[in-house]
Order: C-alpha cells, then structure tokens, then sequence
C-alpha cells in the first residue's frame, strides 16, 4: 500500500464538497517520547488510510498532534485503532462544535521536529510542570476574580474573530511569536492567577510549562481549549464567556460559538467574520471579506489580484515572476487592501509587461538562432 496520497488534491477536494458521506471532525493531542515517529507515521497510516480517514496528522519524537475526519459508519474502528496504541488509549477527542462534514478531503501524516512549532529548547526547562488545568466550571468561576488574567495564546487572525470577555490578545502571527510577547505582556504579574487558552489545549501545555518556569507562580490552562469549553457550556447550561467564532485550521475555517460578529470585513469595514483565501493564486492571503466585496473584488483582497486574476494564464505566469502580491510571503491578515494613496489597477504594471515582452522576444530570437 502507499504510504502518502497520490490523487490529485483538487479532485479529491471536489469529490469531498459532492459527497453526502455522514462525517466527525475531530482534533486530538498526546504528548509521548516516541522512539522511530517515521516507523510510528507509517502504522498510523496504514491504520487510518483504508478506513477513509482525512486530516492532518503530525508525529515527533516527543508525541501526536491531529486534526481529522473520520466517517460515522467507521467511528468503532477508529476508536479500536487507537485504543490498539497504549499512549493513544485515553487520549481526549475534541469534538467539532459546528461540523458538516467537509473539513478535510485527504489525509497526510508528517514527521515533524516538533508536533507545535513553539521554538522553545526543551531541554532547558521541565515540560512536564505545566498549568492546572481548568473545566469550563472552574474557569467561569476563576475569571470572575478581578486580580485574574485571561491570555490568548492563538494568533491574531484566529482571535479576531472570537476570543474571550477581556482576555489578553497577542499580536502574533505564529505561535513562535507568541510565547516571547505574552512573557513581556505579563511581566509585572507574575504573583496574578493566569489563565491560558488556544483552540483545543495542545499550545497551551507547553505554554504554561514555560511560564512556570519562568517565575510565573498562579498558571492555569482551559482544559481542552475552546472546543472543549463549548462543548460543556451547552450541556451544563453554563453562561458563555467566549464570543464570536472559533477559527478552525481546515475547510470550514471556523465554526459559532456565539452569535456576537466581533470582527469586520478587511476592504470595507462592515460587521464579517468569514475568513477566506484571496483567489489569486499568487497571492492566498487569508483574510476576512463580506459578501459585497467578494462579488466586488471577485473573490480576491485586492483590485490589483482581481485585475491580475482576469488576465490570460500565459500572461499571469510570465507576469507572477516580477510581482509581489498581499500574500506573497505567506501573511495571514499583515496587509492593507485598500490604500487611497496606491492605485489598485494594474495599469502601472504596463512598463513591466512591455520588459517582459522585450525578454520574451529576446529569448524567442536568441533560440532562432541557435
């Protein structure tokens, strides 16, 4: 069997959005010291892959780290699966809180240095002093003491639009970023209960290990993140301090939480808390757009990427080599995409294009003459 998928992405993406197959979106974490993660990435494949389990999957030595899919019809053999790994028996499933079953269309299991990119030496401090975790009873009941800090560990496009009531907001773009800002953030507090959070728990258990060790001395973490603290206000009928949307890393990009709209469209100010990516290819930058400005722009962050997208393909590729776009470099949110002092058409783009047509006559007439 092959150990990674070999289908085109787009066609297994649309075979996905046509599907009516009844699916359960899922994120799970372990912290283990794996011996072989490549000979363990492997089993895992070989495990999952035959019963059409889709996600995202990334193995280190020091553990697992998951966000899938798995169908409803096969959910007991996925359970025996896991069940079969001794470190993998009781690990908590974070349920999806809104699921339609279109997060993931293919599965990909990776052997990474870290299974969170967190920067940190490990070897430097005890990874296994970390925070008191706290259920959503205990955290509703910890946040209503005035001297308590509430501290977002996610990055800036994921709080943006939904965090909760007067937490501390980073202004990080990577979780590497991050940790340094909330260390300097909290500095004069150190003697204060702080209370971290993310999406499902995983940032937050290496975090709170870290501020500890730090001299940080009253540290606590939201036991199962967001997706966990949803889930158990519903059931107890517990009052709901998280608002807005929980951003999510698949297809759906983010599921309610509360019907609060936080955040506003990034080219016309309006109330919107719909993430997408710019469809300009050379560009895909995630960013947050209303429904206008997406039949505005045409899908796109920018007038420039809309101009760009509406050009013949020989052209865009040729066009692409010499042009920077919003997202060129990989940014999630770092833009403007309306500025009044840029014109936003691609008319002063026409002295690069005739340069790219001298080049191309150029090449054309050099390989004549050889």
């Amino acid at each position: 069997m092959r150990l990674y998928n070999r289908i085109n992405g787009e066609e297994l993406k649309r075979r996905m959005m046509e599907s009516e197959e009844d699916r359960v979106t899922l994120s799970f974490y372990q912290y283990y010291q794996l011996g072989n993660p490549q000979l363990f990435r492997d089993h895992l494949y070989l495990k999952l892959y035959p019963i059409d389990v889709f996600g995202r999957i990334y193995v280190a030595s020091e553990g697992v780290n998951g966000q899938i899919s798995v169908p409803r019809e096969h959910w007991s053999e996925f359970e025996d699966i896991l069940d079969e790994i001794d470190f993998l028996r009781d690990t908590r499933l974070n349920i999806a809180v809104e699921d339609n079953g279109k997060s993931f269309f293919k599965l990909k299991v990776k052997v990474r240095p870290k299974i969170v990119a967190d920067g940190l030496n490990d070897d430097t401090f005890d990874v296994t002093q970390r925070g008191e975790h706290l259920d959503a009873v205990a955290f509703n009941e910890l946040t209503e003491r005035d001297d308590t800090y509430v501290v977002d560990m996610r990055n800036h496009y994921e709080w943006e639009v939904g965090h909760f009531k007067d937490a501390v907001l980073p202004d990080a773009e990577t979780f590497r970023e991050c940790l340094p800002q909330v260390e300097e953030m909290m500095a004069d507090k150190k003697d204060k209960p702080i209370i971290l959070y993310c999406t499902g728990g995983i940032r937050c258990e290496k975090a709170s290990a870290y501020l500890k060790h730090k001299g940080f001395s009253s540290v606590y973490q939201l036991d199962g993140g967001i997706i966990q603290y949803a889930k158990k206000v519903e059931e107890k009928q517990l009052p709901n301090k998280f608002i807005g949307k929980n951003f999510v890393f698949d297809e759906r990009l983010g599921e309610r939480i509360s019907e609060d709209v936080i955040a506003k469209c990034h080219q016309c100010g309006t109330p919107c808390d719909t993430h997408v990516n710019c469809d300009n290819d050379a560009c895909h930058i995630l960013f947050i757009q209303c429904p206008s400005c997406a039949e505005k722009y045409n899908q796109c962050c920018s007038q420039k990427c809309a101009d760009f997208t509406a050009l013949p393909e020989e052209q865009r590729q040729e066009l692409r080599k010499h042009m920077s776009f919003n997202g060129t470099k990989m940014g999630k949110g770092r833009y403007k995409a309306y500025r009044k002092d840029e014109p936003l058409s691609l008319s002063s783009l026409e002295p690069l294009k005739k340069r790219v047509a001298q080049r191309e006559k150029i090449r054309v007439n050099e390989s004549q003459e050889q």
